[in-house]
């Protein structure tokens, strides 16, 4: 969906980087400074160290919904493991104070929600490259694939409490830290098809190109380049 072609009557503006369509996507235009620091968490909770990482959600507290940040550390796990998953959530426990709350969707036995919840954020990431997609995934492992839908985009990606246009900044920040440029290249491609305008996706680079070397950035700055065409 194209940001630009949004500024429309039937898109109610919340401020000048955020509209909200009539079906409820967040389409970013720009990066808010609330995003920049969520997508500057994202990439440090994938690599980097306890003190970094302790630093960072600490910087994160005053000035993120928290709810966003429980979410991120959430979909970590996808992206950078369980281990920094679990350290993430546990530094957050202690510099933010908060409890977790009970989750209503831990309670949800049948799979059929998840599947039906992860097929449609899946193809709305792939967009035309959903089914060629399932298609290679299942070549690697038909496990894989149903992992990829039901955990991966089902429970995870799915979840309501964070959009999927600041979800996939979060990602494309993850895979750019952690040097995976196959993911990145899905990534930077499913960031413009949830909703996250090409400026967004540019600036989110530019938040963590710290991260990189500069090989990585002119590698980066190249593969996205490719995707919008340039």
């Amino acid at each position: 969906m194209n940001a630009d072609a949004l500024v429309r009557s039937d898109v109610t503006i919340s401020d000048q980087s955020v509209l909200q369509s009539v079906d409820g996507t967040v389409i970013l235009r720009e990066l808010d400074s609330e995003t920049i620091a969520l997508v500057r968490l994202s990439a440090l909770l994938t690599v980097g160290s306890e003190a970094e990482i302790r630093g960072a959600l600490t910087a994160a507290l005053p000035c993120v919904n928290p709810v966003w940040v429980e979410e991120l550390i959430l979909q970590t796990y996808l992206f950078a493991g369980f281990p920094r998953a679990l350290n993430a959530a546990r530094e957050w426990r202690r510099v933010s104070g908060r409890l977790a709350v009970p989750d209503v969707e831990t309670g949800t036995e049948d799979n059929t929600f998840f599947v039906a919840r992860g097929e449609t954020t899946c193809a709305k990431v792939y967009g035309p490259f959903y089914e060629r997609l399932r298609v290679n995934i299942r070549e690697l492992h038909p496990a894989l694939d149903t992992w990829m839908i039901v955990d991966g985009y089902g429970k995870v990606l799915g979840r309501p409490q964070l959009d999927l246009a600041r979800r996939e900044l979060c990602v494309v920040a993850a895979c750019a830290a952690a040097r995976q440029d196959r993911q990145l290249h899905s990534h930077l491609h499913g960031a413009l098809h949830a909703g996250a305008s090409s400026a967004s996706i540019t600036h989110t680079l530019d938040v963590v190109s710290d991260l990189l070397s500069d090989d990585d950035r002119r590698r980066y700055q190249g593969l996205w380049a490719r995707v919008i065409g340039k």
